[in-house]
């Protein structure tokens, strides 16, 4: 069964480090393209206004709503679309590593900060401390950033997945060592592995969707994003990016949100039939 089929645009763009016009540029022209080749809505990169780690976090991070921002949500009006990115936010005199997600009116109908930050960044971004769901046409979408589905951040899927989430929605930033190849295949576990285990047990469908470039400031200079961005559902890989380091790329899946009509303990027990151990 299945409420309503989605199409998604992974919007995998290069991010440049405290580069803010030019990464919104392209970011605008990828909401386009996708908006034009007919996607529902679109997934951007964690932090894609000055990138991940960049010292301009502490300085140039704006407010949310805010000029950032509101960018996205003109163009998600303007083509009538949902809109998914992750920005650097400044809210209170602190900097958050945020995820927003608007609707077709140009509306921020959920705004959320990451919780399981690495040490690495932790000097720039505060850690999170809610966690939300949103009702939408296409059924109940949750959103996190990156390393909350590391396997030891997995409790931050799960918790989204009691929460009702159907979708989950998380802008990325992957990188690897300047010297990793595609043949090095890092990302099954890492990723597919983690995406995976939460897909099967709930019955829900993952997307992420990262940067590509060569980091450029900050404690990962040096180091490379490299694409492979993922969609996963409970049978696996609904669509994967091309490892690129080089060029962004647009990649458009279409899928059926799965409908999940357990809530509460009966998703435990759920659980439990599929194998599932708590202890």
């Amino acid at each position: 069964m299945s409420l309503k089929k989605i199409k998604i645009g992974m919007g995998q763009i290069l991010v440049e480090g405290g580069e803010p016009e030019r990464n919104l540029e392209r970011a605008e022209k990828m909401i386009g393209e996708a908006a034009g080749q007919g996607c529902d809505l679109v997934l951007l990169p964690e932090t894609m206004d000055l990138a991940w780690t960049h010292p301009s976090a502490l300085t140039q991070a704006q407010a949310v709503p805010g000029p950032f921002s509101e960018r996205l949500c003109r163009k998600a009006k303007e083509y009538g679309i949902y809109i998914c990115s992750g920005l650097t936010e400044k809210e209170n005199g602190r900097t958050y590593n945020t995820a927003i997600l608007i609707n077709r009116q140009g509306e921020i109908i959920l705004k959320y900060h990451k919780i399981n930050c690495l040490v690495v960044e932790q000097p720039f971004y505060e850690v999170g401390q809610t966690l939300n769901v949103v009702v939408t046409e296409f059924g109940n979408i949750g959103v996190n950033i990156c390393a909350d589905n590391y396997a030891d951040g997995l409790a931050i899927g799960h918790t989204l997945a009691r929460m009702g989430a159907q979708l989950i929605l998380s802008p990325s930033s992957w990188t690897v060592d300047y010297s990793v190849t595609e043949e090095d295949d890092p990302y099954k576990k890492k990723w597919i592995l983690p995406y995976s285990t939460l897909a099967k047990l709930y019955d829900i469908v993952i997307a992420g969707t990262t940067s590509v470039g060569y980091i450029v400031g900050g404690p990962y200079e040096g180091k490379k994003s490299v694409g492979c961005s993922l969609i996963i559902g409970k049978n696996g890989i609904i669509a994967q990016g091309h490892f690129n380091e080089f060029a962004g790329e647009l990649i458009i899946a279409e899928f059926e949100i799965p409908e999940r009509k357990l809530k509460g303990t009966a998703i435990g027990e759920q659980m439990k039939k599929q194998g599932y151990s708590f202890s």
